[in-house]
């Protein structure tokens, strides 16, 4: 089988990670017999430097003309200025929006041998595993009007939250399926006691679920979620939510399974569904990391992980996907770590070496 996969290192240490996984996928490759070609292009703040924005569109339709897209993080300190006229992540949102991508998946998932890693209480994390489904392309990151201007009274600025009927539905349609898929457990993620697009979000998810009888849904308002994710996370399957929700509650849950480092994601152009694929971009959701950048100590298993969701998603590479994960957890349990992951008595690897390592355990 033949998979054309365009790859975006991007910033900081979005090149470091990328590059272990392009190195997993080439053994892949060689070992089940496919051929892949990598399509590279600049993105983010290494692009603005070179071509003077953030992804051109001769990147764009790069990507359009890929299978999937791999992805690594963007942005720094370099790249900062609000006044710029270009920013990093401009890229995120052209690419997002252009191709489709609103459905964002990110799985949250604690590995046993890693319960120490997190801050929280051990008997908090046991069983933890649950995938938040987030809205991608609508709301404020892409309401208009958005803007800053100047009055006599001062500065003022403006971000539009907007969602259509449209991007609600197919977003919860993903909640939905993805719920029938695992544990039949939906929680919807709003602010309906303050947002009128929150209460339309809830109708339309009320409205919904007679469609889905097998799956639970559960109505919970974004402050009351974030409690949750701290206090009960193992209660939580599959949640959906709108674009800056989806954003904060993620990163939070990061702190879940120890590291940013271990959280992939998957953004998808269509439901997620057993034996149909969809084009897609995948991503680590930790960012560029700049003051760890070139040193070799970046955890690559995010990425690597990202692949594993590559596989299954975009090429309808079950065994390959399932191979990647174990490989990764096998790794864990012989004790490898990376710095934001290590305990003492373990044994620390640098980024290449960490690569390495899942690469020799498939």
């Amino acid at each position: 089988m033949k998979l054309d996969i365009a790859v975006l290192p991007g910033d900081g240490i979005g090149p470091e990670v990328i590059g272990e996984s392009v190195k997993l996928l080439e053994a892949l490759g060689q070992r089940c017999g496919h051929r892949i070609v990598f399509n590279y292009a600049d993105f983010g703040g290494i692009s603005i430097d070179k071509h003077g924005e953030a992804l051109t569109d001769a990147a764009l339709e790069m990507c359009r003309g890929c299978g999937a897209v791999l992805m690594g993080a963007v942005g720094g300190p370099k790249w900062d200025d609000p006044k710029a006229s270009a920013r990093p992540e401009d890229g995120l949102l052209k690419i997002r929006k252009s191709l489709g991508l609103y459905a964002n998946l990110r799985p949250v998932k604690v590995f046993p041998m890693l319960l120490g890693a997190s801050p929280l209480r051990r008997e908090l994390l046991e069983g933890v595993d649950f995938v938040v489904v987030r809205e991608l392309t609508g709301g404020l990151y892409f309401g208009r009007p958005k803007r800053r201007w100047q009055t006599a009274r001062g500065w003022r600025g403006v971000d539009t939250l907007l969602y259509t009927e449209k991007e609600i539905e197919r977003i919860l349609r993903v909640g939905f399926e993805l719920a029938r898929q695992r544990g039949k457990r939906l929680t919807s993620v709003d602010k309906a006691n303050i947002l009128e697009s929150s209460r339309l979000w809830r109708q339309m998810a009320a409205d919904m679920a007679p469609q889905y009888p097998d799956v639970e849904l559960r109505h919970i308002l974004v402050d009351a979620c974030a409690m949750r994710l701290i206090q009960r996370p193992a209660e939580f399957d599959v949640i959906v939510t709108e674009n800056m929700f989806g954003d904060i509650l993620t990163d939070e849950a990061s702190v879940l399974t120890g590291s940013m480092g271990m959280l992939p994601s998957a953004s998808l152009s269509g439901v997620p569904q057993e034996g149909s694929t969809a084009f897609g971009l995948y991503e680590p959701i930790h960012g560029s990391a700049p003051d760890i950048a070139g040193q070799g100590v970046a955890n690559p298993l995010a990425t690597i992980l990202s692949v594993a969701m590559m596989l299954r998603h975009s090429f309808g590479l079950g065994e390959e996907a399932v191979a990647t994960e174990a490989a990764v957890m096998r790794v864990l349990e012989s004790g490898y770590r990376t710095r934001d992951i290590t305990s003492p008595g373990q044994k620390e690897l640098s980024t290449r070496e960490m690569g390495a390592a899942v690469v020799g355990a498939i």
